[in-house]
């Protein structure tokens, strides 16, 4: 067989964020392009992101985490069981999954974070490949009571052993000491031959498109200046809150530096907006060549975000979402891993967040480190992942 020529592979993408469907989409771009036929299915922003991009998609049912007006984590919504709401979403998740499943007759499933689509390709007997940063993710609690002790090991006893219904588990991080979602990789050994880490999965390359100059150009950063790209993505609801908290201290930032901030909405356009020294685009187009272009990150620290800003080089500043367990874990291990800085919410300040900036584009440890991790081609999870589909429909 030649790549993937005739052989069918359905996408069941989570929806919450954009993060998944950007690992996701240059998978399922490689298939076509090696003569295999896909369809995607997911659910909020991601379906129009899909749509974006001319691929086939269905749209699934929602399913979601509650938060509130600061995009705080509503804790009594946190995990995906909780709440007869969810469940029953989670359930009607798996029927359509089934059905949709059924009629597209895929020779596989690769199952981004989707537990009803392994659920769905279980029952039918298909073939699942799994791609996942969190085995075993933290659940955020309030009070840590041993009525709650009980109910998450509960939580994490399912869905530790629905992850294993899959054939194989993909894990797009690095090996270590470079892995960043560490905290939430407590695989059992029983199943650790299935588990494989394929490192970053990224469409472009830095430097294939050779932009950097024009970008910075057109954006007007002078030579003494330093370009910050801020990445906010996450549900809507997640990052609205910073978005409003970002614009009027980035506007405000000092001359040495040039912001631009991608709001991450899909389909909001792509029309510049001034202020001061921050440009605001609703949505950029290619971001790989931003992120190319640019100094520094300022970003949520969803692992696919960091991953990337890794893999091109760039230090980066997290700012956690409240209340997120596995932000935070990023966020506690790129500092560990001296690739980046953080601050709480509730301490962004203009002064806090310069302060933050300097010290990462002021470190040497932070550029040695980076480039010591890309010396080692970590990045290269595309070619890795796709060499595992074609072994599971070969």
């Amino acid at each position: 067989m030649t790549g993937f020529d005739g052989k069918r592979i359905y996408f069941g993408v989570c929806g919450m964020g954009l993060g998944h469907i950007t690992r996701t989409l240059p998978i399922a771009q490689s298939v076509i392009a090696e003569g295999g036929q896909v369809l995607l299915s997911t659910y909020l922003e991601s379906v129009d992101y899909v749509h974006k991009f001319g691929l086939p998609v269905v749209s699934a049912p929602d399913l979601s985490m509650n938060v509130d007006i600061t995009g705080s984590i509503d804790i009594k919504a946190a995990t995906l069981l909780s709440g007869m709401g969810s469940a029953l979403t989670f359930l009607d998740q798996v029927r359509f999954e089934m059905q949709t499943i059924q009629a597209f007759e895929p020779d596989l499933v690769f199952a981004d974070t989707r537990l009803s689509s392994i659920y769905a390709a279980r029952l039918l007997k298909i073939p699942i490949v799994s791609i996942l940063n969190q085995y075993l993710p933290r659940v955020p609690r309030e009070r840590d009571t041993i009525f709650f002790r009980v109910i998450d090991g509960m939580i994490m006893t399912t869905l530790g052993r629905s992850w294993a219904l899959s054939s194989i588990i993909l894990i797009p991080d690095f090996p270590e000491p470079y892995t960043i979602s560490l905290d939430s990789l407590r695989i059992p050994r029983r199943i650790g031959a299935r588990v494989k880490l394929v490192g970053s999965i990224i469409p472009q390359t830095p430097n294939k498109n050779n932009r950097v100059k024009e970008i910075r150009e057109e954006l007007g950063v002078r030579e003494d200046q330093k370009l910050i790209y801020a990445g906010i993505s996450g549900p809507r609801s997640e990052k609205i809150p910073l978005i409003k908290l970002l614009i009027p201290i980035l506007s405000r930032f000092p001359d040495r530096y040039k912001v631009i901030m991608s709001m991450g909405i899909p389909n909001g356009g792509s029309r510049k907006i001034q202020r001061g020294n921050l440009t605001l685009i609703p949505w950029i187009e290619n971001r790989f060549d931003y992120l190319d272009a640019c100094d520094a990150v300022i970003s949520r620290g969803g692992h696919e975000t960091l991953m990337q800003s890794i893999s091109y080089g760039k230090p980066s500043v997290i700012i956690p979402m409240p209340k997120h367990p596995e932000q935070y874990g990023n966020a506690r291990r790129a500092m560990e891993m001296n690739v980046a800085k953080s601050i709480h919410q509730r301490e962004v300040t203009l002064e806090h967040l310069v302060q933050r900036v300097d010290e990462v584009l002021e470190s040497a440890k932070i550029r040695d480190v980076l480039r010591e991790i890309n010396e080692v081609h970590l990045g290269d999870g595309l070619n890795r992942t796709l060499d595992t589909l074609r072994e599971s429909v070969d």
